[in-house]
């Protein structure tokens, strides 16, 4: 059966849960341990939920191969060897226990997109509290078979990916044996054009799976995560730099800290700004009833005289009668003597 949310430690993830945001550090780190400090205790400041890292080495991932087969072409890359990217981008492994311990003292939930099976038993020592299955390995069911059968709940993002790609990875990671799955729309492109973002998917995904879903953006900027939001996204993950200045293999499109603190509160705005269905006044609303238009009578009127539309009239503010009645009273007789800017009411109209 499916679930409409994951646990996540102690927090529930998936609609009607606030969204849970990943700042994704990636290779922004520069093979450079304080630097992947720094940008730990910038991604707590800036309001992420959790960071996320990658597990791999070149050597997990492919062979050192300069056959045209192995060289990097379309993309921000070109011009080295996938051995090569790689090698740049990878996060030595030793670091990771010590990421993991920092982001539990400042509060950050800590995972990782692992990339083979080796990476899952290193990730599992290290008591991670779910997994991730990136776009390009959705295809590795050996993989999401393996992640699944920790039984934690698993992330697997969908980029380039199928119907029926991801209905096959979501029935595997059932068998598998974890029963809390959420899915990540992605555009597996960087940077990913706003025509190519789709997300319009996302409430489909939903649908279609019975899933809590998510975006992992690759785009510029923050309006992709909002806009995903307002269609139902419980997950973001954007890819985290201290300064997009400093060369690497991902930071062209990542969010510098002032940026993601931006598209947090934006996010945040967001989802309070969806609430739930309602209709009539909100409690601020109520005040405002008043300056709805309503019958006025706008000439002295005396006891007898006939209503017209001289001497009645819609306008604000609301104290009178609703203005459909108009029609109603036009013709009909006053009462008793009436003011100009006196409301009318029923017991000022004769029978």
């Amino acid at each position: 059966m499916a679930r409409t949310e994951i646990q996540i430690g102690d927090r529930l993830v998936g609609k009607g849960h606030p969204v849970y945001i990943i700042a994704e550090m990636s290779a922004n780190h520069g093979h450079d341990f304080q630097e992947a400090e720094r940008i730990v205790h910038a991604a707590k400041e800036a309001g992420a939920n959790a960071l996320k890292v990658q597990t791999y080495t070149p050597d997990t991932l492919t062979i050192d191969c300069d056959r045209d087969h192995f060289l990097v072409k379309g993309t921000p890359w070109d011009g080295t060897t996938l051995y090569e990217l790689y090698g740049k981008a990878y996060t030595p492994w030793d670091w990771q226990p010590r990421i993991k311990a920092l982001c539990e003292e400042l509060g950050l939930d800590f995972f990782s997109t692992a990339f083979d099976s080796t990476s899952v038993d290193f990730l599992e020592e290290m008591g991670v509290a779910l997994h991730k299955t990136a776009s390009f390995e959705i295809v590795d069911t050996g993989l999401i078979r393996k992640m699944a059968a920790t039984g934690k709940p698993l992330i697997i993002s969908t980029g380039m990916s199928t119907l029926g790609e991801i209905e096959e990875a979501v029935s595997t990671a059932r068998e598998g044996g974890t029963g809390q799955i959420a899915l990540l729309k992605c555009t597996s492109a960087y940077p990913a054009p706003a025509q190519h973002m789709n997300l319009v998917t996302i409430p489909c995904m939903e649908q279609v799976f019975g899933l809590p879903v998510g975006l992992s953006d690759h785009s510029l900027g923050i309006a992709a995560p909002v806009a995903a939001v307002s269609l139902g996204a419980c997950i973001i993950e954007k890819h985290f730099t201290l300064s997009r200045k400093t060369p690497g293999p991902d930071s062209s499109f990542s969010l510098e800290p002032e940026e993601f603190r931006a598209m947090v509160d934006a996010v945040r705005d967001a989802e309070k700004m969806l609430g739930k269905v309602s209709f009539g006044p909100t409690g601020n609303e109520k005040s405002s009833l008043v300056f709805r238009r309503s019958l006025f009578v706008v000439q002295d009127v005396k006891a007898g005289e006939v209503f017209s539309a001289e001497n009645l009239r819609s306008i604000r503010p609301g104290y009178g009668l609703a203005p459909k009645y108009l029609p109603q009273v036009l013709g009909k007789k006053a009462a008793r003597d009436i003011g100009r800017g006196e409301p009318l009411q029923w017991d000022l109209v004769s029978a």
